[in-house]
């Protein structure tokens, strides 16, 4: 529920826009948006917010086979502000997305996947989608599938256990093939002064590829035991909801025509581009209000 009170604080804010959303149905939407062939696992309710995200998700193309509607829990509902330099208030009312449970993950074949992405901040907190996030994730290390990681804190969810998150965080940091962070949390979960330092951590700490997002200062990309910012793409923000998931979305959608095998051999001009068309996808995301508005604007024509 996005406030359009711009420039207004939840409390102070009157008028609320329904719009369908979450960081991973952001980012199987935008992958989708730019052509890609995608699944989305996850939980809504079996109210009218949850057949609504489903109906979003199957008109860009998203396959809901294992969107699953919980008749005892209600949608998860975030409600969002947009303050005036395009940063965002967040309030969360949680539901059915932690109901998620490990049997209803294994029941899935990934036979057919190139690429998993976990992306639910969620998933760190107490319930049956912890210990399914889990599961996958041994899962698609048995099976030698491409992991993909964005832990996108929360402060209001975690406010009260950030030790606990960064600890989970680091499971899937030292697991994955890739994970991409914002600066903020770079920092955070390494413990380090400033970004730089941050990326030297990760670099030492996990054998994965990674993208560190600088906002209008680029993106770091670490690969082989390097560094280099890759430019980002001048904008007017209107709304930053969903620029990540989309750089994210655009980065596996450019992968996903490799197995890890080819991902792995890959150069590093090759990241660099593929790094630098996430940044025009993120760009755009901004330049519209409401993360699936924008991503109705993405095509496969932005990488040209």
């Amino acid at each position: 529920m996005i406030c359009t009170d711009v420039g207004k604080s939840l409390t102070e804010g009157q008028q609320f826009l329904k719009k369908a959303g979450g960081a991973p149905a952001n980012v199987a939407a935008a992958i989708a948006a730019l052509g890609g062939k995608v699944e989305l696992a996850a939980k809504v309710g079996a109210d009218p917010f949850g057949k609504h995200i489903v109906e979003v998700m199957e008109s860009f193309g998203v396959g809901t086979q294992w969107m699953l509607q919980d008749e005892n829990s209600f949608t998860t509902i975030a409600f969002v502000s947009l303050m005036e330099n395009g940063e965002r208030d967040f309030y969360f009312n949680r539901g059915a997305d932690g109901q998620l449970k490990r049997q209803e993950i294994e029941d899935i074949d990934l036979s057919s996947f190139s690429i998993v992405h976990f992306g639910s901040a969620t998933a760190f907190l107490p319930g049956p989608l912890q210990q399914a996030y889990q599961a996958l994730m041994q899962k698609c290390l048995q099976q030698q599938i491409f992991i993909s990681f964005d832990p996108n804190y929360r402060n209001l969810l975690f406010q009260n256990n950030r030790q606990g998150f960064i600890e989970q965080s680091w499971d899937f940091l030292n697991t994955c093939h890739f994970f991409k962070v914002s600066d903020e949390e770079a920092v955070m979960l390494t413990g380090a002064a400033t970004v730089t330092e941050a990326a030297q951590l990760f670099q030492q700490k996990t054998n994965a590829i990674f993208a560190i997002t600088l906002g209008k200062e680029g993106t770091m990309l670490g690969l082989n035991n390097t560094t280099e910012i890759i430019e980002s793409i001048a904008v007017a923000p209107v709304d930053t909801t969903g620029a990540g998931d989309a750089f994210v979305g655009a980065v596996l959608h450019q992968l996903s025509n490799k197995n890890l095998d080819a991902i792995t051999a890959m150069s590093a001009n090759e990241w660099k581009g593929i790094i630098y068309n996430a940044n025009k996808a993120g760009a755009r995301t901004c330049e519209y209000m409401g993360a699936m508005e924008a991503f109705k604007h993405l095509s496969s024509d932005i990488f040209r």
